[in-house]
């Protein structure tokens, strides 16, 4: 059985990055237990997270988040208005600006897929080990 929760928002980065942390822990809790442990429920947190950011800081500031349970993984799939494909970069040590999120999300999934939207679009799906 798949359960679906989607969101589509354009809120401001901060507030919008906490709610879909809380969106993604509440449809997990909503799975009942054991549905899944608690570390990968931390990934599946983090990954929401890594993904709205994302999709906030260079998909044009608006996003839908939809997240599906399938018997064997956890769908995290984060869709926004840019047609710019995410790519690794160099994480910044210095000034902290980023350059972590890709490689993690790539690092704890055991799929990640971008596909083109129809309107030039994208959306970026993770499956994550339930």
């Amino acid at each position: 059985m798949t359960t679906v929760s989607a969101e589509r928002t354009a809120l401001r980065p901060l507030s919008a990055v906490a709610r879909a942390r809380q969106a993604a822990r509440t449809f997990l809790e909503g799975l009942g237990q054991p549905a899944i442990g608690r570390e990968q429920a931390d990934t599946v947190v983090l990954v929401v997270s890594e993904l709205v950011t994302n999709a906030l800081r260079h998909g044009g500031g608006a996003y839908t988040r939809r997240l599906a349970a399938h018997p064997c993984a956890i769908e995290v799939a984060v869709e926004d208005p840019s047609p710019r494909l995410p790519r690794a970069r160099t994480p910044d040590l210095v000034d902290g600006t980023g350059g972590f999120g890709w490689h993690m999300v790539e690092d704890l999934a055991h799929h990640v897929v971008v596909t083109p939207g129809p309107e030039g679009g994208k959306t970026v799906r993770a499956l994550l080990p339930r």
